[in-house]
């Protein structure tokens, strides 16, 4: 029989992309596992690109996608945007110098261009990565407050440290009643008193969240929320206001983690979305147009802990001390603030103010469409997200809340749906969201369509994927 020749849906895969298989043999004698990142992995090896223009990736075998993981959300004007590279070369060229190691006109220029947006960065501070800039927050909140421990919420991510690798993805047969999750280090190496200095909530429901802060108000002393969690599952407003007040009454620092959406799901993030104001704001990803970079900004009296004072300072050796180090909240990276990237996070702004507003409706229509795609099929799916990121989810539930509504979805199909998506041409790692840029147009929103036609088809229909 033909159906018995067929081979599995992976090994089909792995046919056209013999030359990710050979790259990442090879990696693995540099790198654990052949890669720098464990989020670049997947089952059973990562594609292993080498050239990107606009909306589209190639491969190692010369293989070509539509790529909508843009780099999980950073590249929000594409793959080698004309204007940005310009951006980088101008201050090289002008500057003379891609690095000062000093105070310079562009920390000024972009601290400005970002408060327009969020005015809630009353002052603000950078740092290379959105993971540096959540660290700084907690170190800033736990020194205004004077509390250490800190308040997360479950399937949330904040980076891969130890405070906050807490609950992210954990087994929900692990994870405790849905009213108080229970904290699951998500780590091998990870300090068992940091599990128990975070204090895990569930995310859009207000009632248990006021139970568990109130119980502990002495201990917590900051609040950190993605408000659209994962980039695609949006706060109910009545909970992110109820959140916004219940913490100013605890005397909690509300932090807004708006590294994926900042830009993204609006110019001025998610706060703007819900007309929140957040203690303190984090943001990273598309703001840095690709390149490395991180910003935290709020309250005055809260960033102003963190302002240099002389004679307390971890490196300043050179007076009497008659203050120390530990009067003063220690933050600083050599690269903080970096020319070249500032450059570029400001060309990404201005494309920005321009096109946004054509990837949101693109977004829209492509969410649209695809649910009415998958309504013929008779599959059950939601397009949910907001702004330019969203997520397909296989599931017939009216809403999808929290991270245990996602887990009661159809996962395998979906993973499934998109391993024949990458041998159509469709990129995203598989089980992940979609992010669009201003270099996507019709044309390739109107080929993933077609392609998702062809993929439900198969799969609707054959037999090798009903196991």
């Amino acid at each position: 029989m033909a159906i018995e020749k067929r081979q599995h849906p992976v090994m089909e895969l792995a046919e056209r992309t013999k030359g990710s298989y050979e790259f990442m043999e090879e990696a693995k004698k540099v790198m654990p596992g052949g890669v720098t990142a464990n989020i670049k992995h997947f089952a059973p090896y990562p594609i292993v690109m080498k050239h990107g223009r606009g909306a589209y990736l190639t491969d190692v075998d010369n293989n070509q996608y539509i790529d909508y993981l843009m780099s999980y959300g950073a590249l929000m004007t594409g793959h080698g945007d004309e204007e940005v590279k310009k951006a980088v070369i101008k201050q090289v060229e002008e500057d003379g110098t891609w690095l000062f190691g000093t105070p310079h006109e562009l920390e000024i220029k972009m601290g400005k261009k970002l408060q327009e947006y969020y005015p809630s960065m009353e002052l603000l501070r950078y740092t290379n990565s959105g993971t540096e800039a959540t660290l700084l927050a907690i170190r800033l909140a736990a020194a205004f407050t004077g509390k250490q421990k800190v308040a997360k919420f479950e399937g949330h991510y904040h980076g891969g440290y130890d405070q906050m690798l807490v609950s992210v993805n954990p087994s929900v047969d692990d994870a405790g009643e849905e009213d108080e999750p229970k904290g699951i280090a998500e780590s091998k190496g990870m300090c068992p008193s940091t599990v128990r200095n975070t204090v895990v909530l569930p995310f859009n429901n207000l009632k248990a969240c006021k139970k568990i802060l109130k119980a502990r108000k002495d201990e917590i002393g900051c609040v950190m929320i993605e408000p659209v969690q994962a980039g695609f599952i949006p706060a109910e407003r009545e909970f992110i206001h109820g959140l916004r007040k219940i913490t100013e009454e605890l005397g909690m620092v509300l932090i807004f983690d708006e590294v994926k959406t900042g830009f993204r799901v609006a110019l001025g993030g998610a706060q703007s979305i819900y007309d929140v104001k957040p203690d303190i704001t984090t943001l990273g990803k598309a703001v840095g147009g690709g390149y490395p970079v991180g910003m935290v900004g709020g309250k005055k009296e809260i960033m102003m802990m963190s302002a240099p004072a002389k004679g307390a300072d971890v490196f300043d050796s050179s007076q009497s001390k008659a203050s120390t180090a530990n009067e003063v909240l220690f933050h600083s990276g050599t690269y903080n603030g970096h020319p070249s990237i500032l450059a570029a996070g400001l060309a990404t702004i201005e494309i920005l103010e321009k096109k946004s507003d054509e990837v949101f409706s693109l977004t829209t229509y492509l969410k649209q469409r695809l649910e009415l795609t998958f309504k013929r099929y008779k599959i059950p799916m939601k397009a949910v997200g907001v702004g330019s990121i969203f997520s397909v989810v296989l599931t017939d539930k009216k809403k999808i809340l929290h991270y245990r509504d996602l887990q009661n979805t159809d996962l395998q199909t979906r993973k499934k749906i998109d391993i024949e998506l990458l041998k159509e041409g469709i990129y995203t790692k598989p089980l992940n969201r979609y992010s669009l840029s201003t270099a996507h147009t019709k044309k390739e929103v109107d080929e993933t369509i077609k392609a998702y036609e062809r993929v439900l088809s198969k799969i609707s229909s054959h037999p090798a994927y009903k196991s």
